[in-house]
């Protein structure tokens, strides 16, 4: 069963930096890319970052892009978010999920997904 658990989330003021991490198990992480969405009330969910399964790519969304780096660790099979430079948009339940082929910044592309951790940026 294929486990994905999220944490690192919390409340930081604008401008603050938080890290993201994911914990993953039942499948062998290192044949996946992997990838980070986000889901701010009233909103669809929305791909955040991915990385692919060497970790040689990256790709981000352009409102995160400069601010969000993702990494990955493949022995500890763990996805992390570094988020830099906080603002209240970036206010969401950030989920890390598994990219049903190659990374995607397609929420709709991504077959499983963890609980979520909650980002919240106060102005």
């Amino acid at each position: 069963e294929v486990q994905l658990v999220e944490s690192g989330g919390g409340l930081v003021q604008a401008g603050g930096s938080l890290r993201l991490s994911c914990a993953t198990s039942g499948f062998s992480f290192d044949d996946y890319d992997i990838g980070w969405l986000r889901q701010a009330p009233g909103k669809e969910r929305e791909g955040v970052s991915c990385i692919s399964r060497s970790g040689g790519g990256t790709y981000y969304a352009d409102s995160v892009k400069g601010r969000f780096t993702i990494s990955r660790d493949n022995a500890k099979k763990a996805v992390y978010l570094q988020m830099n430079g906080l603002n209240p948009e970036d206010t969401a339940v950030y989920y890390c999920g598994v990219p049903f082929r190659a990374c995607s910044l397609q929420a709709g592309r991504f077959g499983s997904w963890g609980q979520g951790t909650q980002v919240t940026v106060s102005s």
